[in-house]
């Protein structure tokens, strides 16, 4: 309300500045106005600049200029076990700025940039990070500037070991963590898998986080988060928001830990082992009225024909409607039938042709005879082999004491291109994840949905009342229904209307001074003055254009502050106070 009446005050200042104003500034005030105005915009939607983030980790990437000295792309070949092809890593990297919903300019990422092809690239940590007895924080984002239909958009952390070479990373390269968004098709989750190291065999075997979160799939930016603590607990958040909190020892599959016994699979069941629960009475006989040839169904001997049935009347009569087509030839496509249509006449009544009696349900009907179950009485139960000592168990109660990583890397396969990484970091301090996160992420969220709903197509609601009006919706709708208002309320109370709808009040006002500036202008004008000199043309286009900037002004600060109409009624009661006064 607010709003509207300062917006509503401003045109019609501005409109009674183009009435003063000669026909050929006219356009000169519109350029100032609109200059004003995108000035006034551009500093509302002004974006922050990037600045590199203080906070220190064993491993964080913002991606700045040096980026290339950190991260080396791949060229070796995808290894698959289930085809003879190979697939070289051909996917393309570069660190650019997002070119889809930008909120802070210079901050760049890595981005994706090839569509349906494979990607690998990695960068090593300046020194191996081991969580052993200490917290584990894994947190990056990710931005699918073109969406997700079919791909990965995870990370791994690699295990460090001397043969860590970042261009023969591949999917053969030996990881310990794998995180992050995955979706094709019906998957839609975010990956949590670590790799176990067997202590008895050597073995390492994946572990799945069963359960698993979905991914955010949309343009914005957003944050993935894994947080993995010495008391073996493990929390994923998505922007912030936990969304699964588990247990290493029992949420994955398979397990950490195997069974402390097994089935012994030497173990056979005995010959003579009854488990079966129930079986046929054995002693039942079929009863000797029981008939098992009697039908299911036998004729209704109590039916009757209807009064209205029409015996001589066929159900399916030739179309009355149809003709013969004009290219039918009777001798070489034969004699024209016309096609049959159910007769009208029997859908009137209930049936045409002869009449049947009807079918009904035996009552006698019984069917096979079978003899009843009962309990088995030599029921054993159901059998199981015996359990024995598995020789393979072993109790690990700290998985989360991970082996030592030595670089993280990217290996995905995407159908989509553009897919952004940005803020990765790896450390040990929840506080400072929750640091960068106010940093960067909590700037940069708001901004992308501003633009994002500014973006999609909107459908205006139509005003349910003249009070629901916005003037930048339909300025011409606006004024009508305000002005319609207006005279509405002032037939019955014309202080009820200036109180109720001062915009109006306000406009009126300055009508009325423009129809006495008109008077006195043609009285004045009886007697033609001299042309205005062109140093005095220049000083009034300037004071035009600085009102129509001083009232845009004025409008903005309506805007943030609030006031607008209430200026508007604070004059109205001012000068009723001042005139009952006087009346005394």
């Amino acid at each position: 309300m607010r709003l509207d009446a300062a917006i509503a005050s401003a045109f019609y200042s501005s409109a009674l500045l183009v009435g003063h104003a000669r026909a050929q500034d006219a356009e000169d005030l519109v350029g100032s106005v609109t200059s004003v105005v995108e000035s006034l915009t551009s500093s509302v939607l002004s974006k922050p600049t990037f600045t590199p983030s203080i906070i220190k980790a064993p491993f964080f990437e913002q991606f700045t200029d040096d980026w290339e000295s950190r991260w080396k792309p791949s060229h070796a070949k995808k290894e698959d076990s289930k085809t003879d092809e190979e697939w070289a890593y051909v996917g393309e990297w570069a660190v650019e700025e997002p070119h889809v919903l930008k909120a802070i300019e210079g901050d760049k990422g890595l981005v994706v940039k090839n569509a349906a092809a494979h990607h690998a690239i990695s960068a090593k940590f300046d020194k191996k990070i081991d969580n052993k007895d200490n917290t584990l924080v894994v947190q990056y984002e990710v931005k699918l500037q073109n969406g997700l239909e079919c791909g990965g958009a995870y990370m791994k952390l690699l295990q460090d070991n001397k043969a860590l070479h970042a261009e023969e990373f591949s999917n053969a390269s030996p990881y310990i963590i794998m995180f992050g968004p995955d979706k094709c098709g019906a998957t839609n989750k975010v990956h949590f898998i670590f790799r176990h190291k067997n202590p008895k065999t050597g073995e390492y075997e994946e572990k799945h986080l069963k359960s698993a979160p979905m991914a955010r799939i949309e343009k914005q930016t957003n944050l993935y988060t894994l947080i993995v603590k010495p008391d073996q607990t493990f929390q994923i958040q998505i922007n912030g928001e936990s969304l699964k909190n588990g247990s290493l020892l029992e949420d994955f599959t398979p397990s950490v830990n195997p069974e402390k016994e097994i089935d012994d699979a030497k173990d056979t069941k005995p010959e003579d082992w009854v488990d079966q629960a129930r079986i046929a009475d054995p002693e039942a006989t079929k009863p000797e009225d029981w008939d098992e040839d009697a039908p299911f169904e036998i004729l209704d001997e109590e039916a009757t024909k209807p009064d209205d049935w029409l015996d001589d009347e066929p159900s399916m009569i030739p179309d009355p409607e149809a003709e013969k087509p004009e290219d039918w030839d009777d001798e070489e496509d034969g004699d024209w039938v016309p096609p049959s249509v159910p007769n009208p006449k029997c859908e009137e009544a209930s049936g045409c042709g002869k009449w049947e009696q009807p079918m009904k349900r035996n009552p006698d009907y019984k069917g096979k005879w079978t003899a009843p179950f009962i309990d088995n009485p030599a029921y054993i139960g159901v059998w199981k082999p015996r359990k024995i000592a598995n020789p393979d168990f072993f109790e690990d109660k700290t998985p989360a004491n991970f082996e030592p990583m030595g670089a993280i890397g990217f290996e995905i396969w995407t159908m989509q291109n553009d897919i952004l990484f940005d803020n990765i970091y790896i450390g040990h301090s929840i506080e400072d994840a929750a640091k960068l996160k106010a940093e960067t992420y909590d700037i940069k969220k708001p901004i992308e949905s501003a633009e994002d709903e500014a973006a999609k197509p909107k459908t205006p609601e139509k005003a349910k009342s003249p009070l629901d009006l916005k003037f930048m919706d339909d300025p011409i709708l606006y004024i009508r229904e305000k002005v319609q208002l207006f005279m509405t309320i002032a037939r019955r109370d014309p202080i009820e209307a200036v109180k109720f709808v001062p915009e109006v009040a306000g406009g009126l006002g300055v009508l009325l001074v423009t129809l006495l500036a008109v008077i006195i202008g043609a009285v004045g004008m009886s007697s033609a003055p001299p042309a205005p000199s062109p140093a005095k043309q220049s000083a009034d286009k300037a004071k035009v254009h600085d009102t129509a900037a001083s009232a845009i002004h004025e409008l903005a600060e309506a805007t943030t502050s609030g006031t607008g109409s209430d200026k508007v009624q604070a004059e109205v009661s001012k000068r009723t106070t001042r005139s009952s006064a006087a009346a005394e």
